[in-house]
């Protein structure tokens, strides 16, 4: 399922630097920071800092490791990054310009499938208003067996003993 955009008002390079302009000691947007920020938001995928520092380098964009994981934590910070908690390690997806949504994961070969369900958002205000908890988001996570990976272990006999 493809999940439909959401309309914003600035590029994720501006809304970044304009973080980066507001903190309460104003930094500077580097260059390896505006091509971090150009690579992430030029494509749709979860990934982590180590698949993001590969992927880049293959690409022949080099950034270093501590300027990679600083900036990731900046990017989400300044709210256009979601950080992900999936076992060992932290992923991230676009926060910015992405709808709220949830994750089925599968725990063999760990894809993510994401998905809407308003009916799950309803229930969780519902909860909330009982509760008079003021939500700031949510994130939730169904973890199984996805489709190709159950095809592929129907066809294992040892898995029937």
């Amino acid at each position: 399922m493809s999940l439909p955009a959401v309309a914003v008002t600035q590029t994720p390079e501006a809304k970044f630097r304009e973080y980066l302009a507001t903190r309460a000691r104003a930094q500077r947007f580097t260059e390896q920071q505006r091509e971090m920020v150009a690579y992430i938001f030029s494509q749709h995928s979860h990934f982590d800092a180590e698949e993001l520092l590969d992927a880049m380098k293959r690409d022949g964009i080099r950034v270093s490791r501590a300027t990679a994981y600083r900036t990731l934590a900046k990017l989400v910070d300044a709210g256009l990054l979601r950080r992900l908690e999936i076992g060992p390690r932290t992923h991230y997806e676009h926060d910015y310009g992405y709808p709220q949504h949830d994750h089925l994961v599968c725990t063999r070969c760990k894809k993510m499938i994401e998905f809407q369900r308003p009916e799950i958002d309803q229930v969780i205000r519902d909860v909330c208003s009982e509760h008079l908890f003021q939500i700031a988001g949510h994130t939730l996570f169904v973890r199984g067996v996805c489709a190709e990976c159950n095809r592929a272990r129907g066809n294992r006999r040892l898995d029937l003993v």
